[in-house]
């Protein structure tokens, strides 16, 4: 399971810089930067390079981060009982579980259910097709903001201020922002050939409009989703997902 960044706009907690620093270090690294140079991340954090070395010292030191070739740090298998536990703990996950079944077994894709955490989108639960021929992701994986239907749906569910500040930072172009656009009208996002050739996916949202959003996706191979059955996945995404909304009301009575 990739570890994501801090949220930005969370309360910053007094006198802990320097523990927000190391951690930051940590939250650097992902199954898209698997490793990394002192100088790198000190790049990534905004910090100097002695202090990241400090820090990295000390993340070596509790056997989080270990050196390999070239002066490359990387992750220890010591942070998998965290993601594990993460895992297991997830009480959306739980919730959504049987929902997000049943909405593979429908429509014979595979079916995801996405979170928003800092500048990614994270796979927390999942359940494959039973073809022989399909998606292939994995819990804890993470596609970037901006990236396939995941990626623009929950950039569409972000309040404004916040998404204005999110598409600054993945320097968005104009047609991205006008599908982000008519993805918060429509409630719903596509996208073909984005995350893998000959893919299409569809996204809607389970909780819109927040600081946390969460989307439901189905992705399977174009060839096969007619437009009849994009119509299909599109009514069925969304009853799961209030499905999914109404079971967290009641667990949160």
């Amino acid at each position: 399971m990739s570890i994501q960044g801090p949220d930005p706009e969370a309360p910053k907690t007094a006198g802990a810089s320097s523990s927000r620093k190391v951690l930051r270090i940590l939250f650097a690294f992902s199954e898209r930067r698997q490793e990394a140079t002192v100088a790198e991340l000190a790049e990534i954090v905004g910090i100097p390079v002695p202090t990241t070395y400090r820090h990295v010292a000390l993340l070596k030191e509790l056997q989080l981060l270990e050196e390999g070739r070239a002066g490359r740090y990387r992750p220890t298998a010591r942070v998998m009982p965290l993601a594990r536990a993460a895992q297991l703990s997830n009480d959306l996950a739980q919730i959504a579980r049987p929902i997000v079944a049943t909405a593979a077994e429908q429509l014979r894709e595979t079916v995801m259910l996405m979170q928003y955490f800092g500048d990614a989108v994270v796979c927390v639960e999942l359940t494959e097709c039973d073809r022989p021929m399909r998606f292939t992701f994995q819990q804890g994986h993470s596609i970037p903001l901006g990236v396939g239907a995941s990626g623009k749906m929950v950039l569409a569910c972000l309040p404004p201020q916040t998404q204005q500040a999110r598409l600054g930072e993945i320097q968005a172009s104009g047609g991205l922002r006008r599908e982000i656009d008519q993805a918060s009208v429509n409630q719903f996002a596509t996208s073909l050939a984005e995350m893998d050739d000959g893919l299409w996916a569809c996204s809607v949202p389970v909780l819109p409009q927040s600081n946390k959003p969460v989307v439901l996706t189905l992705a399977g191979p174009a060839a096969r989703i007619s437009e009849a059955s994009k119509e299909v996945t599109l009514d069925v995404l969304r009853k799961s997902a209030t499905q999914i909304r109404e079971e967290l009301a009641r667990y949160k009575l």
